[in-house]
């Protein structure tokens, strides 16, 4: 399956890249803006804001289970791991965006899935749009802005496989998603409506994914939301608390990295307090899942709770693992929702989402390294082996 991976070269008398930088938990962010002038027309497509007609549909009536709404982009990740992003010298091109990835993800499962989001009009649009389709992701409600680029994130990996990010977007075609340009049949036949943060950051795709989740919540679809926190991108942290927490209580599932974004949003409480986690639950949350990378995760519903290690690996690369983790119980959910009431069906589910959390670190990249099904099982049976 080509993944049209590429590996960028920088050698001596490069511009260096911006060193303003902001420090949150294990990961760095830096924010860089780029000009966006209107590009040159495609032939290969000349319609604004629309999805190729035909294009990446999966050749089934039946609506996806599934359906993400957010960013897609470029991740560039270095080909050498531990080095700055001034250091690195080649990079190697791979699709991202945490909400596309938990699409990818589930169709990589088996499961089936649906992407709501905005591209370029350009050779990178056009890239992670054939990606979704060789995927068997519907990518029906993808649109193409040719007035902005596609958003660009460039990945440093530590040694220990943690990462710093530096994003090109300010405005990329991914904020420019309007509420006009949703597919709102998609939504509403949706099982699961999955969604992010950084869709709430600016106009006019902050209304877009508001009125998204909204369509969702009132045709009784199950809402799922990561807040995925990347601070920098935000006006103030004050802006994204307060952004994060606008939509907490649509949400019938949540879930959140424990170091960091529960000590953000409690305003630096301890995020190993049970009842400071508590805090986050709201009365119609039917399960707030707690990650803590390596160690596993924790689960709280209103009516039992507890902890499920995760799986040993070496990590290369932790990009993508939250979302890989997503896509794993989600698939699970969308097959079965009883899950939610059923604590022992439950660990079941999350022991193979950890699973699928683990096996995402063992490559560089997040859809490139996104694992299947089988994949998944013959690791938890290596495990107990």
């Amino acid at each position: 399956m080509a993944l049209h991976s590429t590996v960028f070269c920088i050698g001596t008398g490069v511009t260096s890249f911006p060193r303003n930088s902001l420090s949150f938990g294990h990961r760095t962010v830096r924010a860089s803006g780029f000009s966006t002038s209107p590009l040159a027309s495609f032939p290969r497509l000349n319609v604004r804001g629309k999805s190729f007609p035909g294009d990446g549909v999966p050749e089934s009536k039946e609506s996806p289970h599934v359906v993400c709404f957010g960013e897609l982009l470029i991740d560039f990740v270095p080909t050498v791991s531990g080095l700055s992003l001034a250091e690195s010298t080649a990079f190697k091109k791979a699709p991202g965006g945490a909400p596309a990835n938990v699409a990818v993800g589930i169709a990589r499962l088996g499961g089936s899935s649906a992407f709501i989001g905005k591209v370029g009009e350009d050779e990178f649009g056009y890239m992670l749009a054939d990606i979704l389709k060789e995927n068997n992701v519907n990518n029906e409600g993808l649109r193409f802005d040719p007035g902005a680029r596609t958003a660009l994130a460039f990945v440093t990996l530590r040694s220990d496989g943690e990462r710093e990010f530096m994003f090109y977007r300010n405005p990329s075609a991914d904020m420019l998603l309007r509420e006009e340009e949703l597919d709102f049949d998609l939504i509403r036949k949706a099982k699961i409506f999955h969604y992010g943060s950084i869709s709430l950051i600016t106009e006019p795709c902050k209304s877009a994914h508001i009125a998204a989740a909204k369509a969702a919540k009132d045709a009784g679809v199950v809402v799922s939301y990561d807040p995925n926190l990347r601070l920098p991108l935000w006006p103030s942290a004050d802006s994204a608390r307060e952004g994060i927490l606008s939509i907490w209580d649509i949400a019938d599932i949540i879930k959140v990295i424990s170091e960091e974004e529960i000590s953000f949003l409690t305003k630096g409480e301890d995020p190993f307090d049970e009842n400071v986690v508590r805090k986050l639950y709201h009365p119609n949350l039917k399960l707030l899942l707690v990650t803590e990378g390596p160690d596993g995760c924790r689960y709280y519903t209103k009516d039992f709770s507890g902890r499920v290690k995760g799986l040993k690996v070496d990590a290369i690369d932790t990009t993508g693992a939250g979302d890989a983790f997503v896509a794993g119980i989600l698939s699970q959910l969308a097959v079965d929702l009883s899950l939610l009431q059923k604590e022992d069906k439950l660990r079941d589910a999350l022991k193979f989402a950890n699973a699928c959390g683990a096996l995402t670190v063992t490559e560089r990249g997040a859809i490139p390294a996104l694992p299947t099904k089988e994949a998944v099982l013959n690791a938890m049976l290596k495990s107990v082996a």
